[in-house]
């Protein structure tokens, strides 16, 4: 089964948002990373919208040639404008405002009615609802209940342990991947994956889809967003093999 890629670009805004210019223009970016052949384009519209704005997920959305993967916070303002959007996909993230970058999965047990609402209401819309969530087995038996077809696990812990502890995260996610594929569920995956991290992840066989950001962003700042894209695919193709 291939592996796909999304390549998240909210930091190319963030580059921009830096000194409020027009520049890095985000659609270039698409573009870029579109010809070196990611299957879909990811984008977070905050609630503070420190990188990503509203004029830029409508412009992505009318000019992305693949699939636009759009993650959001489970509030009414956010449900509607995806809805209005109508992205590929939608994916429902927990968000705080102060939080430098998203720092956990999704409680859908303690927010079960929030996100059952918002999941409803953008399956409704059309759109195909992913659920970030981390590799814990009671919160991803929930999941059919909320009615999400796709879950994306939190790879954050992993990616930033060490030793006995990053072998620790790694079996939780094998772990959650099989449960959530047993159910039915598609598993997607992402945050903090890199160069050096990815490939054990991607190995997982029932993993569909990684979702990775800053590190290409990273990576782009010497070799372009295009052959950053190229070498994150060479990996995930490897990884499969």
């Amino acid at each position: 089964m291939t592996l796909e890629l999304g390549v998240n670009i909210d930091h190319i805004a963030t580059l921009r948002q830096a000194r409020g210019t027009i520049y890095p223009d985000l659609l270039q970016a698409m573009r870029l990373v579109e010809e070196a052949g990611a299957q879909a384009i990811t984008i977070h519209l905050r609630e503070d919208r420190r990188h990503i704005q509203d004029a830029d997920v409508y412009a992505i959305r009318q000019h992305c040639q693949r699939r636009l993967n759009l993650e959001l916070a489970a509030t009414d303002e956010m449900v509607a404008i995806a809805c209005d959007v109508s992205p590929s996909d939608a994916c429902v993230v927990p968000e705080k405002r102060e939080e430098l970058t998203t720092e956990g999965g999704l409680d859908i047990i303690g927010l079960f009615d929030r996100v059952k609402k918002s999941t409803q209401t953008l399956k409704q819309a059309g759109i195909r609802v992913s659920l970030f969530i981390e590799p814990d087995i009671e919160q991803i038996k929930r999941v059919p209940d909320i009615g999400a077809p796709v879950i994306e696990l939190h790879t954050g812990t992993y990616a930033n342990a060490i030793g006995d502890d990053k072998k620790r995260e790694f079996d939780r996610i094998l772990k959650a991947s099989e449960v959530a594929d047993e159910l039915g569920i598609q598993v997607n995956a992402g945050h903090g994956l890199d160069y050096e991290n990815t490939q054990i992840i991607a190995a997982i066989p029932q993993i569909r889809e990684l979702n990775i950001g800053h590190s290409m962003v990273s990576r782009a700042v010497f070799v372009g967003i295009k052959e950053a894209t190229v070498e994150m695919l060479e990996l995930l193709r490897k990884a499969r093999i």
